[in-house]
């Protein structure tokens, strides 16, 4: 009789325990239901892995990437605005593929009086226009940019037919260039230098009415050659101006002839620095060489005011030379005040530069090269170290743009040089993302035209840690660094707005809604919850670091980035990839129910059902412990109508029978039973965070892995079993899944007043 109650027994508890799972875990299943629970593998969204990309996210052992190197010698006209140059490029082709044709970029194209940059998006009248943004836009005629293309040639000389197709240039090879072969062609051209105050392009010069100088800013100016690669082949796609850049990695020796009164810069070693600086100011160079803890000013301002003035006749030509670049940019002006400081990365001596007029003083001799020397060491901690021998930042109205080792940075003080915090924040923190863009995607090269958010949203994400490590070296009175995007608290509003305006994060960089916020701060932000709440510093910061230290100079695709992420962590992420990259759902979890639960020897509502429907009476049952809702009949009938000791009657006697008195000592002793009912209204995973307060005051968190969601969707109860009476109960206390919804998050639920309501509230004090 004992073993069929045992065998009875045995098997209630497995039906019951059954029915209870299925309560909890239900999905809602239609005909023809397709698998759309968050949780499945990436398998549809991403390609099979092959020899060249591997399924751990690494290059495959055939990965190959083409390189290509330049020859230049360029003109800075300054007193016409024009750029004269003529390229020699070599390009070796590494792929197994054999091709017929090579593909150019023309980027100053989008700058053509034919570009279809102008045609492309809506353009409706505004409501108002100042004068001069009216009178530009309907009476002026277009600037006349783009490359003014008069030769391309094979290396004896002879012209080469090319077809130019807007921004791209197709040019027909004499006969296909196998793997491992190279060709040498030349392209002389010429344009006219935009003024980039006026269009609001990412170079070109500005130009200053009180001295009549131009500051000019210089890159995409020479021809290019576009990537060919195993994932597009020929990654030929049209410029329109917001797409950037998918470019090999190559060889530069670059000669710029500018007048000789300009100081200039840019990518790569100058060569010949001795022979255009004077004696002071290459010993000012030589003493910077060695100064760690602070900038020495090489041209002063006081200098830079008196070759304002100079406007020289006569050149100087700066030789430039860069290896294993995937641009070159520069910058020059007699305008500039130049400073500069060493890094040590790692035992290794970088040089931090900064060149400014005087418009952005005082606030960027405080802060431009400091920016500059902290950005290096905070991304070179957490990626690797810096390879280069410069970094350096040009201070250039409305500007904030990248190239191998050198960026344009906005952040200019009033006339009288004062500034606002504002200002100065925001110059600091520009510096530090466009330097940061040496990484991503100078170094880990990534396809800019196709995926934006690769190389800003990762370098977003950087920022903001660069940003923290800046402030407690040079900002520590501040508590903590002003940070724009990061925290998720602050990409909220953009997750809650109108679906009709947002796109994933995978979608096509001239696709995309709402830029910034879409490119930069929701993939930010999402790295941010990745580090700091899902994976935890330790295992995030390895696998970036993997991630960053396997594709550097190479072309990483986002499945190579999700993919090593998961790899050098064990952990299954696809449930946050597809829901934070892949659609534009939201966070809203809450806390949808709470009952209170009392423990009772006599059986519940669910119990009482179960043995009705199996012709059961208490007789048939052994002793057993149930958990009864406060307020419910059982409750009712049984609790409040007997003692709390005669409830845990049962329990007692099963401890004190099968403890020995060491180990009842270390039994816990819950008094109070809870069952939570978490919600989920909003489409995307997260961890549940539950901060629960209790009557004494103290508070405990836990936190419920994402996983917790897998097998419903909708809702997930958790019973809480306490020592102490918990009197609230708070979802996500921290704010650290950018949940839209924090009405539901409290119980009991807070009571919140309408803006109505505090308006009145604040007229009654008054």
């Amino acid at each position: 009789m004992l073993k069929i109650k045992n065998y009875l027994l045995a098997a209630i508890l497995l039906s019951t325990s059954f029915i209870s799972a299925q309560e909890n875990d239900k999905q809602v299943r239609k005909p023809g239901h397709i698998n759309n629970n968050k949780f499945r593998q990436l398998y549809q969204e991403f390609s099979t892995p092959n020899m060249f990309r591997t399924a751990s996210g690494a290059p495959g052992p055939a990965y190959y990437q083409q390189q290509a190197d330049y020859k230049m010698d360029i003109v800075l006209d300054d007193e016409n605005e024009k750029l004269y140059g003529n390229e020699t490029i070599t390009y070796t082709n590494n792929s197994p593929d054999v091709l017929e044709y090579l593909w150019v970029q023309l980027d100053q194209n989008v700058r053509a009086k034919d570009s279809d940059s102008y045609l492309i998006d809506s353009d409706r009248t505004s409501f108002a226009d100042q004068t001069e943004s009216f009178v530009k836009k309907y009476f002026e005629d277009r600037f006349d940019g783009g490359f003014k293309i008069e030769a391309v040639k094979d290396s004896k000389g002879n012209p080469l037919k090319h077809t130019i197709n807007k921004t791209m240039m197709r040019i027909d090879i004499p006969k296909p260039l196998k793997q491992g072969e190279s060709i040498d062609f030349s392209i002389k051209w010429w344009y006219n230098l935009n003024n980039h105050i006026v269009d609001r392009a990412r170079s070109g010069f500005e130009h200053f009415e009180k001295d009549g100088n131009n500051l000019y800013i210089i890159a995409q100016f020479f021809p290019r050659m576009c990537v060919y690669s195993d994932v597009e082949g020929w990654q030929n796609n049209q410029f329109y101006g917001r797409g950037e850049f998918a470019l090999p990695f190559g060889n530069y020796k670059v000669n710029i002839t500018a007048p000789a009164d300009h100081i200039m810069d840019g990518t790569g070693v100058l060569t010949n620095r001795k022979d255009l600086f004077s004696k002071e100011e290459y010993a000012r160079w030589e003493k910077a060489r060695n100064s760690y803890d602070k900038p020495v000013v090489i041209v002063t301002q006081q200098e830079a005011e008196q070759k304002e003035k100079s406007f020289s006749k006569k050149t100087k030509t700066w030789q430039f030379e860069a290896e294993m670049v995937r641009d070159f940019a520069f910058s020059s002006s007699r305008k500039f005040i130049y400073d500069a400081m060493a890094v040590d990365i790692n035992g290794r001596k970088v040089m931090a530069v900064s060149m400014y007029p005087k418009e952005g003083n005082p606030l960027w001799e405080e802060f431009s090269t400091k920016a500059v020397a902290s950005t290096l060491k905070s991304y070179s901690k957490y990626t690797f170290d810096y390879p280069y021998h410069k970094a350096i930042s040009v201070h250039s109205k409305n500007q904030g743009m990248e190239y191998p080792m050198i960026c344009w940075n906005y952040g200019r003080p009033d006339e009288d040089g004062t500034y606002s915090d504002r200002v100065k924040f925001g110059m600091i923190s520009v510096i530090i993302h466009e330097v940061g863009h040496n990484f991503f995607p100078m170094i880990v090269n990534s396809d800019e035209r196709q995926w934006t958010w690769m190389d800003e949203g990762l370098n977003t994400f950087m920022q903001y840690l660069a940003e923290q490590d800046f402030q407690k070296k040079y900002l520590p009175e501040l508590d903590v660094y002003p940070s724009r995007r990061g925290p998720a608290k602050n990409i909220v509003s953009y997750m809650g707005g109108d679906q009709d305006f947002l796109s994933p994060i995978m979608t096509n960089s001239e696709n995309i809604y709402q830029f910034g916020a879409n490119a930069y701060a929701k993939p930010a932000t999402g790295l941010n919850i990745l580090r700091e709440t899902i994976m935890g510093a330790e295992l995030f910061d390895h696998a970036f670091m993997t991630y960053a230290q396997r594709w550097k100079f190479k072309h990483p695709t986002p499945e190579d980035f999700f993919r090593t992420m998961e790899d050098a962590s064990a952990m299954d992420l696809d449930w946050f990839w597809r829901g934070w990259f892949f659609t534009t759902d939201y966070v809203d979890i809450g806390v949808k129910d709470v009952k209170k639960l009392h423990v009772s020897s006599k059986p519940n509502k669910q119990m009482k059902e179960y043995m009705t429907s199996r012709n059961l009476s208490e007789a048939d049952l052994p002793p057993l412990v149930y958990l009864v809702e406060e307020d419910s009949d059982d409750y009712k009938s049984d609790v409040v109508n007997s003692s709390q000791s005669e409830n845990f009657k049962t329990l007692n006697e099963y401890i004190m029978n099968n403890f020995s008195p060491s180990e009842r000592s270390q039994l816990k002793s819950p008094k109070y039973f809870y069952e939570i009912t978490f919600e989920k209204p909003g489409g995307l995973p997260m961890p549940v965070i539950a901060q629960f307060t209790y009557e004494d005051g103290s508070t405990k968190t836990i936190k419920y892995p994402a996983m917790v969601w897998r097998k419903n969707d909708a809702e997930v109860v958790k019973v809480i079993a306490s020592e102490k009476k918990i009197t609230t109960i708070m979802v996500d206390p921290k704010e650290e899944t950018a949940d839209i919804d924090t009405s539901n998050n409290a119980w009991p639920k807070k009571e919140t007043k309408s803006e109505f309501d505090k308006f009145k509230e604040e007229v009654k004090k008054k």
